[in-house]
């Protein structure tokens, strides 16, 4: 079975091993894990249309948030939300076709920390007007939150009907911001379409090193429109790992504060002129912790993100 990112993977890097080594040393002591993220803050990215910033690196909770009854799995996963809002993250996305994900994070927003800077985003995936109405009223009640941040348009599904429905609940400040999703690639020309007709704010899309196809057209239409990009599957659902996870990590990987092969997929996506945000999933605080990195540090410019396609392609 797929697992969607690294579910269940050990660490490639040890975590642990990186603590204890800084603990070793009298720079540890006078710089606590904190103040070492202060002084290395997220990468923030400007939605260009109100000039907003948000955090390159986001969370999703596709599969890894739908735990459905088990008590273990609630607060594996609630300690997962909590170190992602520790880190600096906010936008947390979701959707009802994620199983029980929505009602796991309003469970989880009502007992963590640090949540007042969360960007709640999640979608409407249904047929017809007044169903995707009263969807969007559960979303709502199960998050626990007055209003979303962004709503968008799942895959595409009746988008014309839905997309009437998101420009008034915009108009009414209902909802902060709107848009469109897909992870499918012949959904593409229709996607083309929307970001060139309709006044959304956001569009998600797949993207990493094996699927680059949104280089061509979607990502630069975007771009032009100033409409912020949305990353889901920076990871191929777990495929890059299974491709790449035991090859070495190219000699120079440091120079853009590289230190695993996560870090690597995430700051090609996240260094893409045209991309705002990624947001992978995880199941484990330590991989989650790593993800985060990868939105702090050097990201490579576009001679760097050549040279970092060259090396995977060669591999």
């Amino acid at each position: 079975m797929k697992h969607t990112d690294r579910l269940f993977r050990p660490p490639m890097f040890s975590r642990r091993s990186v603590l204890s080594g800084l603990a070793a040393t009298s720079v540890a002591a006078a710089f606590p894990l904190d103040i070492a993220r202060a002084a290395n803050p997220l990468h923030m990215h400007k939605l260009h249309n109100t000039g907003e910033t948000i955090p390159v690196i986001g969370l999703g909770s596709f599969l890894t948030l739908d735990v459905g009854d088990s008590p273990g799995q609630w607060r594996s996963r609630q300690q997962v939300v909590q170190a992602f809002l520790d880190e600096g993250g906010r936008m947390i996305d979701s959707s009802p076709m994620y199983g029980s994900s929505e009602k796991m994070i309003g469970r989880f927003l009502k007992r963590i920390a640090n949540k007042q800077n969360l960007f709640a985003t999640t979608k409407v995936w249904t047929p017809t007007k007044w169903r995707g109405i009263e969807q969007m009223k559960n979303s709502r009640r199960y998050w626990g939150v007055k209003r979303f941040d962004l709503m968008q348009i799942h895959n595409l599904v009746d988008w014309e009907t839905h997309m009437e429905t998101l420009l008034a609940m915009k108009a009414e400040d209902r909802v902060r911001y709107i848009g469109v999703t897909t992870s499918h690639g012949r959904k593409h020309r229709t996607l083309e379409h929307v970001l060139k007709t309709q006044p959304i704010d956001f569009v998600q899309m797949t993207y990493n090193f094996l699927d680059r196809e949104v280089e061509q057209r979607l990502l630069p239409i975007a771009k032009e429109r100033n409409i912020a990009v949305i990353i889901n599957r920076p990871f191929q659902r777990g495929g890059l790992f299974d491709h790449f996870e035991n090859k070495p990590l190219p000699s120079w990987a440091g120079e853009i504060d590289c230190q695993n092969w996560a870090q690597f997929f995430l700051k090609f996506v996240v260094s893409h002129l045209a991309v705002t945000c990624a947001i992978p999933a995880t199941t484990r605080v330590d991989h989650l912790r790593e993800n985060m990195a990868a939105g702090r540090g050097r990201l490579p410019d576009a001679k760097t993100r050549k040279k970092m396609v060259q090396y995977v392609e060669s591999i």
